[in-house]
């Protein structure tokens, strides 16, 4: 079987055509239930407590615990997506994270400090721009939220930012991109129908946002194809989520209903000089590092071997005796049964051994 790029990894032979479709609705829909259970067990749970009603009227334990419970009903996405996998695809569900059947973590630290000095300048640039051009209020002049409530926050982003991120990506960049990838060989439509799913998933905030969101999912889902693996996806996520967020709680701005789709046309400007330039720099890493970015073509089974006859070797003289021979008797006939020789196989079993 030959070896296949990132986005054909759904196509076994075990593929049927509503793979796909009854593996996607399976993901949303047991996304949803997850996340209206969660909900309805934090607010019950706030009800008992005696909680007082957060800004969406509920009961709640505090912006922080809500914080936490949006990210993490995105994040339960993520073993959803595995489960659809192996259950419904039945395909090693690591097959979503590269070609090797695994996430490829060395690789992964390696484009995190990477990914992080693209979202700073990103941040930096945008800002810089939005300066220059007029915009008064940047949000930079705001009082400072204070070490404690940041330190608290930050604490509460790295545990939950992650898992979040990498679930938007295993959804986005691994099932959509293979999913759709089942039906065309060539990765560009793959490649754009998921960076238009997560363009809209976020929501509909300024041309601009959305342009910016799809062109986030173009540049990754090639990055995905081209390094054979979720690594510089996941890596760029989660730098642009910690970083985003950190720096809106720093100024005690983070919120829940502000996104990536409000961004100005100043951010969408410098993002893509940015995109760019990260695609570049990841791909020459790939490169240099020899990365695996098709799948190992799986050895063929091994044959058995035909039953062989063994050579009869030219029998050996006997050696002399020292004993006198005794005298011959005589011998019956022989049977014709035994008339023939016996034939003598050798079976030899071989395990044939295939790639799972």
């Amino acid at each position: 079987m030959a070896a296949l790029e990132y986005h054909r990894l759904a196509r076994t032979p075990a593929h049927r055509w509503w793979r796909p479709v009854v593996g996607t609705l399976f993901i949303l829909g047991a996304g949803a239930v997850v996340a209206v259970f969660s909900y309805l067990v934090v607010t019950l749970a706030a009800v008992l407590a005696g909680r007082p009603d957060n800004v969406d009227g509920l009961p709640s334990f505090g912006a922080h615990a809500d914080l936490a419970l949006a990210f993490l009903s995105i994040a339960a996405l993520l073993p959803l997506t595995l489960l659809a996998a192996r259950w419904i695809q039945r395909r090693p569900a690591g097959t979503l994270s590269s070609v090797t059947g695994r996430l490829r973590w060395r690789f992964l630290l390696t484009l995190l400090p990477v990914a992080l000095v693209a979202i700073v300048v990103l941040i930096a640039g945008g800002t810089a721009l939005a300066t220059m051009t007029g915009v008064e209020d940047t949000g930079l002049s705001d009082p400072l939220a204070g070490w404690g409530p940041f330190a608290l926050t930050m604490l509460l982003l790295l545990l939950v930012v992650p898992p979040q991120a990498a679930a938007e990506e295993y959804l986005t960049r691994g099932w959509l991109l293979q999913a759709t990838g089942t039906w065309f060989r060539r990765p560009w439509v793959p490649i754009a129908f998921q960076a238009l799913v997560f363009a809209a998933a976020h929501g509909w905030g300024t041309p601009w946002g959305f342009a910016d969101l799809f062109l986030f999912g173009c540049v990754t889902g090639w990055l995905t194809v081209r390094t054979g693996g979720l690594e510089a996806a996941i890596a760029l996520h989660v730098m642009n989520n910690l970083v985003s967020a950190g720096l809106a709680a720093a100024f005690n701005a983070l919120t829940l209903t502000e996104t990536a789709a409000d961004m100005p046309w100043q951010m969408f400007a410098v993002d893509v000089v940015v995109l760019t330039a990260y695609a570049t720099v990841v791909a020459k890493l790939a490169e240099r590092r020899g990365l695996a970015t098709r799948s190992p073509e799986l050895a063929p089974s091994l044959a058995p071997l035909p039953s062989l006859a063994p050579s009869l070797s030219p029998a050996l003289p006997p050696s002399p005796s020292p004993w006198p021979s005794p005298s011959p008797s005589p011998s019956p006939s022989p049977s014709p049964e035994l008339d023939e020789p016996a034939a003598v196989t050798t079976s030899l079993s071989h395990r044939s051994t295939r790639d799972s």
